[in-house]
């Protein structure tokens, strides 16, 4: 049985990786052993790690002055490590969306929080524009897409502080300049692998502002020291995230993944544009090219629709309790015959 999965994660993956996962699970490079119970402190592990770090820093050009660290849980833990590594007195925040209000809440345990943009007054459905950024600050943090309301940044702000992103949701899904930030740190279950694991780029020069009474555990330093292995790191989702780099590398890079992806956003946002029976409540320049989120005006047939796209196995698709509606998440690994196939269905759900 086809499924089509835009589920917004963990989500899809590629099909070779979930096999070759599967194989490791079962007997990892030949080893007797699963990929589930080989140490963490073994050479067999410390070639996975190694790799993953390496096509990291190759698929994004990660410049020699920063470090790639893959850690335990996701980009919420993030939330608070980022002020109590990088905030001496002041930061400044972009609330675009449910994340970055969750990461401003955490943020405001540890100093000054300054929210310098919001687009709340219209339920985020548009970026705010970025403007009067604090020099004084330590840092201004943004999201660069927004799963939940389907808003996505195009370009990024310049400034004379560091910059820190949660790119969770469009990590490695087009090219960025990676030397435009202070750091970059993503969830890995959207476009690299499964939940467990989160990956970090932070420059050189930000290392050593973590509060004086930082646990030890949660300095981005001790990690760096330790090349991501001060504790146990999870290790079958750190080797399914190699697997998923090689496959981007395989497949040309974040500019040939950029171009199927801007394909699949098309495809799918033209029809959604051609039917009057959709809206489309997001900013058309803002419109996320990882997330589509659209609606219905008339409840039952949004749950006529949604009823039509489980008898299809298009799975995913409901949209997040908070906004209602649809939201089809066409992540890396979601092939373009999936969108076509939702927008075939969108057609003939119309036409009935």
């Amino acid at each position: 049985m086809k499924v089509h999965n835009f589920g917004a994660g963990p989500s899809i993956l590629p099909r070779e990786v979930i096999e070759q996962s599967a194989a490791g699970v079962l007997n990892f490079n030949d080893s007797g052993m699963s990929i589930l119970e080989i140490s963490h402190r073994s050479e067999l592990f410390e070639k996975v790690l190694n790799e993953a770090i390496s096509l990291v820093r190759e698929l994004l050009n990660v410049p020699e002055n920063y470090h790639v660290l893959f850690l335990s849980g996701g980009a919420s833990f993030h939330f608070t490590m980022v002020p109590q590594n990088l905030m001496k007195t002041k930061a400044a925040y972009v609330e675009s969306g449910v994340w970055a209000k969750k990461a401003i809440k955490e943020s405001q345990l540890f100093g000054d929080t300054k929210v310098i943009a919001s687009s709340a007054d219209k339920n985020f459905t548009y970026l705010p524009a970025i403007e009067n950024i604090p020099a004084d600050a330590d840092y201004l943090h943004c999201t660069s897409n927004n799963t939940i309301y389907g808003s996505q940044m195009k370009s990024f702000p310049v400034t004379t502080i560091p910059l820190v992103c949660d790119m969770s949701s469009d990590f490695l899904s087009r090219p960025v300049d990676v030397s435009q930030f202070g750091m970059i740190y993503a969830g890995a279950q959207k476009n690299v692998g499964p939940s467990g694991t989160s990956i970090v780029i932070i420059r050189n020069d930000l290392l050593d502002n973590y509060k004086p009474n930082t646990p030890t555990i949660l300095r981005y330093k001790t990690h760096v020291d330790a090349n991501s292995l001060y504790n146990t790191p999870p290790v079958f989702a750190i080797y399914t995230c190699m697997l998923t780099l090689r496959w981007l590398k395989k497949l040309g890079g974040l500019k040939a993944m950029e171009a199927i992806n801007n394909k699949k956003a098309e495809l799918l946002y033209n029809a959604l544009e051609s039917n009057s029976l959709f809206n489309l409540p997001v900013a058309k320049a803002d419109r996320s090219y990882m997330n589509v989120v659209f609606t219905i005006d008339d409840k039952e047939k949004e749950k006529a629709f949604l009823d039509f796209c489980k008898s299809k196995n298009i799975v995913g698709i409901k949209g997040h309790k908070s906004v209602g509606g649809f939201r089809a998440s066409i992540y890396n690994a979601l092939p373009i015959d999936s969108v076509q196939f939702l927008v075939d269905a969108i057609a003939e759900f119309t036409a009935q």
